[in-house]
């Protein structure tokens, strides 16, 4: 353990398996539903980092996007499905890493599921667009970091923690296990 969690006086340590991690990454991508979806890049080194939007997370902890067909994105996962993601709710909690497995596919009943109205922005032929995909990430491995009672008791307790000098966090993070 660490200096500074040593020094807790509350449990801040929290592993999530199965039904757990899946209802922290659902609660997680409902609150905060934007993340940098990271590849690797046909030689295997670090691809590119992208912002998107999970449209949903199923009752298995898929996360599912759209995409381009013809984007660089689907073009790396072709060449390498490993994938990441990297969630931040704001400035000082709600922090997620997943590590996974992306499938592309063409699948119009879960494109048809997924699809809102201000997609046609990027997809100009609506839902039937030839070039629309989704994307199914299925996590292996991720850690997340958040508060364990909001914002505003995390604030009191650090300033308490400042003012007399003792350790006083609220936050609470741990591995997700799928």
């Amino acid at each position: 353990m660490d200096s500074i969690n040593a020094q807790q006086t509350e449990t801040n340590h929290q592993d999530l398996i199965g039904e757990d991690a899946v209802k922290k990454i659902k609660d997680f991508v409902d609150s905060t539903s934007g993340c940098f979806f990271c590849t690797n890049d046909a030689a295997g080194g670090p691809g590119d980092a992208r912002p998107m939007t999970a449209l949903q997370v199923d009752e298995l902890g898929n996360l599912w996007f759209i995409s381009a067909s013809d984007s660089l994105k689907n073009m790396e996962l072709a060449a390498d499905p490993a994938a990441t993601l990297y969630f931040q709710g704001s400035a000082h909690s709600e922090f997620m890493h997943l590590e996974g497995i992306a499938t592309v596919s063409r699948d119009p009943v879960k494109i048809k599921e997924l699809w809102s109205f201000t997609m046609k922005t990027w997809f100009t032929a609506g839902e039937d667009d030839p070039r629309i995909t989704v994307i199914k990430f299925a996590p292996t491995y991720g850690y997340y970091w958040d508060t364990k009672h909001g914002k505003a008791v995390a604030s009191v307790k650090m300033l308490i923690g400042a003012v007399i000098g003792k350790t006083m966090d609220d936050s609470i993070e741990g591995r997700l296990d799928l």
